[in-house]
Formats: structure tokens, C-alpha cells, sequence
């Protein structure tokens, strides 16, 4: 960080402020704090007739690979509007009775993945702007190989696992960085 988003002032220290306990930027003419906080990933896992819908991303990162259709949180949006919104944008689709499915934090890029399940909506789709193909699999033709990030099969593994034992849970989880 250059300048204070708040005055435009070049004065940033990077320090702990008072009753801190970790460095922040704090610009030495405003005062301003600048906090940097994980960004929020709001996804949704659309269901039909015991299939699951993925799209194929057009975009980087991972492009060509297979996701939960996923991204960024808008200011002003739900969890659950940003997922649907994401559906949407991505396969062209709408979801009803969302449920919270997993929550998957990512340390080290801080990020952190909330996925809901979702009953895709007439088990109507198409390829959307941010996708090369959409498509119903069912859990034999995943194609694990080419899954573009670890929270999608995170949440796809705990999916087809509920599913065999006939729950409907939400999960915790980390990724694990190997150093």
C-alpha cells in the first residue's frame, strides 16, 4: 500500500496500533487504520435428479478446469444472493432452497469458500460468460483430475459422502499448505 485510500496521504507505517495486536497500515496524517481482511468466495452446488452441475471455467485462474460455480462477494450481497448470483453468471441457471454446505478457509491467499447446496431449478442450464461447458455429472463421472480448486472437491467429496449416508451436514475445513 502506497497511499491512504482515505486522505491520499503517502505517510503509511506499517504498525501494530494501539490495543492492536498485529501490524496494520496506519497513515501518519488521518489516522486511518487499513485493515486487510480474507476475501469471502460464495458458491453453490446445484442438484438435479441426483447430478450435480459444474462449469468448465473460460476464465483464469485454472481455466479449462472444472468448478463449483464460485467467486468473489459483492459489497451489499448475501451469502446466499452471491452464490445464486455466481450460478447464474456461470451456467445461466437458477437454484432454490440453498443450505449451507461447506465453509473452506484458505490461509495463506486469504480466502475463505462458502458453499451452499441447491435444487437447480427445472434442471435448466446453459454455458454462461465465465464457463466453457456446463454439465450435470453424476458422482462416477467426476472428472477428478481436472477440478480446478481444493474447495470444490472439498465440497464435492462431502457432498457424495452425506449422500451415501443418507445426512445432510455442514463442513468445516482447511487447506493445508505444504511447505
Amino acid at each position: 500500500m502506497n497511499f491512504c485510500s482515505h486522505c491520499g496521504s503517502a505517510q503509511l507505517q506499517f504498525t501494530v496500533p494501539a490495543g492492536d495486536n498485529r501490524p496494520r497500515f496506519v497513515c501518519g496524517q488521518c489516522d486511518t487504520i487499513h485493515y486487510q481482511n480474507p476475501k469471502v468466495v460464495a458458491g453453490c452446488l446445484p442438484i438435479f435428479e441426483n447430478k450435480v452441475l459444474l462449469c468448465r471455467r473460460a476464465i483464469a485462474p485454472r481455466q479449462g478446469y472444472w468448478n463449483v460455480p464460485s467467486g468473489y462477494l459483492e459489497n451489499g450481497e448475501t451469502l446466499e444472493a452471491g452464490a445464486a448470483r455466481e450460478v447464474y453468471e456461470e451456467a445461466v441457471a437458477q437454484v432454490a432452497n440453498q443450505r449451507l454446505h461447506t465453509v473452506y478457509s484458505i490461509p495463506h491467499i486469504n480466502q475463505v469458500y462458502v458453499h451452499f447446496l441447491a435444487d437447480l431449478m427445472d434442471g435448466a442450464f446453459a454455458v454462461g460468460e465465465e464457463s466453457l461447458e456446463c454439465r450435470l455429472f453424476a458422482e462416477a463421472e467426476i472428472p477428478w483430475t481436472e477440478i480446478a480448486f481444493s474447495s470444490s472437491v472439498f465440497s464435492l467429496r462431502k457432498y457424495f459422502a452425506d449422500r451415501q449416508n443418507g445426512v445432510e451436514r455442514t463442513h468445516v475445513g482447511t487447506y493445508e499448505r505444504l511447505v
